[in-house]
C-alpha cells in the first residue's frame, strides 16, 4: 500500500481564469473530482494528502465529502511552488509512511490502474515516474529561434505523474535541494541531482495535463468515449 499525494494548489492563467483550475467543471463535476475518484478506485492507495492553498481549503474539502470516499483524505497547506508544497507534503504524511505516489491534480484522466501499477513497480525501486514515449520529433532550439541540435527520438520520453518513491529517500532529496538551492519542475529530478536513479513506468496516453482550454476539451471527450457519466 501507498500513500498519495496531490498537489491541487496551481493558478489557472493559461486557462484564461482567475481561480484554481481544478476548481472548474469538467463532465459535469470539478475537474479535482475526477483525481480523486481514480485514487479511491485504486487498490494500494489507503491514504490522500490534498496539497492546496487556504483560499481553496473550503471548496477541495467539500468536493471531497461529497464524492463519499472511502480513502481518508487530509489538507495539507501548499507553499509557493510545486517543489515546495511537496515538501510541505511530505511534512504531512502518517508518521508511519514508507512509499508515496505524488500526482498532479492536474491530471485528471489517470486511472486506477496507473496508480496500481506505479505502487507495485516501488517494490523493487526506491524512485520512478509514469512517462510515455514521444512520438515527435524534438529540436533543441536558443533563445533566437534557431536549432541547434535534434535528439535522438528513441531515448526521449514525456514525463507524467503519478511519480513514486521511497519516503525517506524522497525527503533527503527535498532537503538536500533546499540547502543547494535546486529548483526543479517534478521530483524525479532532484533524485537525479542526488545521483540517484529513477525507473520509467509506462504511463497513459490519455493521462493529459489539463493546462489550457484545448486540453480541457480533450479531457471532455476523453470522459465521453470511456462512456463516464
Amino acid at each position: 500500500m501507498v500513500e498519495l499525494l496531490i498537489p491541487a494548489a496551481g493558478m489557472g492563467k493559461r486557462m484564461g481564469c482567475d481561480r484554481n483550475k481544478l476548481l472548474l467543471t469538467l463532465h459535469n463535476r470539478p475537474l479535482i473530482a475526477w483525481t480523486l475518484l481514480a485514487a479511491e478506485a485504486a487498490t494500494t492507495v489507503d491514504w490522500i494528502g490534498l496539497i492546496g492553498q487556504p483560499e481553496d481549503k473550503a471548496d477541495l474539502l467539500d468536493i471531497a465529502a461529497q464524492l463519499n470516499l472511502k480513502t481518508p483524505i487530509q489538507f495539507i497547506l501548499g507553499g509557493d511552488t510545486r517543489q515546495a508544497s511537496v515538501f510541505n507534503g511530505l511534512q504531512g504524511l502518517p508518521d508511519n509512511s514508507k512509499r508515496v505516489l505524488i500526482h498532479d491534480g492536474a491530471r485528471c484522466l489517470a486511472t486506477a490502474d496507473l496508480f496500481d501499477r506505479c505502487a507495485a513497480a516501488l517494490d523493487t525501486c526506491q524512485g520512478l515516474i509514469a512517462a510515455i514515449a514521444v512520438k515527435d520529433t524534438i529540436k533543441v532550439v536558443d533563445s533566437q529561434g534557431v536549432i541547434q541540435s535534434t535528439p535522438d527520438r528513441s531515448q526521449l520520453w514525456a514525463a507524467q505523474t503519478p511519480q513514486g518513491f521511497d519516503v525517506d529517500l524522497l525527503r533527503r532529496c527535498h532537503h538536500q535541494g533546499q540547502q543547494q538551492g535546486w529548483s526543479v519542475t517534478d521530483d524525479a529530478a532532484l533524485l537525479e541531482q542526488c545521483g540517484q536513479p529513477v525507473k520509467i513506468v509506462p504511463g497513459e496516453e490519455t493521462n493529459l495535463k489539463v493546462t489550457t482550454p484545448v486540453d480541457l476539451a480533450i479531457a471532455e471527450l476523453i470522459l465521453r468515449q470511456r462512456g463516464v457519466n
